[in-house]
């Protein structure tokens, strides 16, 4: 059943009313024209209640997103760069961030710079700047439902290995606010190779501002980094702009529910009555979670990240044995949600999800990075 302008509406009565669903929603692919963005395939998904600009040249990473006009996402100063302007050295893929919705990082690292058995590793890896070779895209009814999806295959690959393939679909239906995303991580060579991925979803005003909250399913955390450390208890609460804001990183361990999903939302209550943007995905697939913390003129935004591994340098990760490896023709899948909360309503009865799972309790503070390490392992 469709629903939307406050209406619930069958397949039949839909399509008496307009002459072509694309009057009310549907994916079509376009393509940038000016500057940096110059020739960048992009697909345009459109619910009726969200508008997402898909980055098909950038991963089929999401660009930007809005909800009934109302941006959800930061968008950085960088444009949706080209992928021929990559700059995979040290942090050159600061140059090309666009923030979005979604980045992703990986596939075979993330986090900062790093060499690892004579090999350079960029920030976060290459993934985010490979342009996907689309596989489907389009709209189709389910019974009164109306599914639209985009897919495609996204390549991180060079002659003497790596061969891997990011296979991802993002679907959601006619009238709905929320999204799906299914990665299949497929390794299609014949020598083993380490697999790490974060999702880099990026909250920007005004769902982020001024008394915004982070509510999550986190049971302790830890800062990152030595600014983290300050007002460390206050990891989820946000402030105004300020200026010479520096960043702050915390990981964070999540408890799930009954049936393996944890969950996180950047929450405003003083927008329009209550709007919010809540991630979901399950802890089984992705087991870490990075919050970047960043209240700075500009550059405002929270970075909420479930991953596979710690952001950390590769090499650490190796030496504390937490990387996952795909082995020869091995294949491993990972889901998201992204979704809207809008009003009281809906944003208490998430409350209410998140307590459920963690008690009501909030996260345990701890102190050292190593002490943190230990407790997961």
């Amino acid at each position: 059943m469709v629903k939307l302008y406050g209406r619930e509406l069958k397949r039949d009565d839909v399509l008496r009313y307009v002459g072509s669903i694309d009057q009310l929603g549907g994916v079509r692919l376009l393509e940038l024209r000016e500057g940096a963005e110059k020739g960048v395939r992009v697909a345009l998904m459109r619910t009726g209640e969200l508008t997402l600009m898909i980055a098909v040249d950038r991963c089929l990473d999401i660009a930007s997103a809005e909800y009934k006009g109302v941006p959800l996402g930061w968008v950085s100063p960088t444009g949706v760069v080209a992928p021929s302007f990559y700059e995979p050295e040290k942090f050159g893929w600061l140059r090309g961030f666009f923030g979005g919705l979604l980045t992703t990082c990986g596939l075979r690292h993330i986090g900062a710079p790093v060499t690892v058995n004579g090999e350079e590793h960029g920030l976060h890896g290459r993934i985010a700047y490979s342009p996907a070779k689309l596989r489907s895209l389009g709209g189709d009814w389910d019974g009164d439902d109306y599914v639209m999806w985009i897919e495609g295959d996204v390549k991180e690959a060079r002659v003497f290995e790596p061969n891997l393939v990011l296979r991802r679909r993002i679907e959601t239906r006619l009238g709905e606010k929320s999204i799906k995303i299914t990665d299949e991580v497929i390794n299609e060579g014949w020598i083993k190779q380490p697999i790490l991925i974060a999702y880099h979803i990026n909250i920007g005003f005004p769902i982020l501002d001024n008394g915004s909250r982070l509510v999550c399913t986190s049971r302790m955390y830890v800062p990152v980094n030595e600014e983290a450390r300050k007002d460390a208890e206050k990891f989820d609460e946000f402030h105004m702009p300020t200026k010479g804001y520096i960043e702050k990183s915390y990981f964070h361990d999540f408890a799930a529910d009954k049936e393996g999903y944890a969950y996180s939302a950047v929450i405003n209550r003083n927008l329009l009555g209550g709007m919010g943007v809540y991630v979901k995905f399950r802890r089984d697939q992705l087991n870490r979670f990075t919050e970047w913390k960043m209240m700075g003129e500009g550059t405002y935004v929270v970075g909420t990240e479930p991953a596979n591994a710690l952001m950390l340098k590769r090499d650490k990760q190796e030496e504390l044995g937490m990387i996952r490896y795909l082995g020869p023709q091995e294949r491993i899948k990972f889901e998201v949600e992204i979704g809207v909360l809008v009003g009281k309503e809906e944003i208490d009865e998430f409350v209410e999800k998140v307590n459920s799972i963690t008690g009501g309790a909030r996260p345990e503070l701890i102190e050292s990075l190593d002490e943190f390490i230990e407790k997961i392992k």
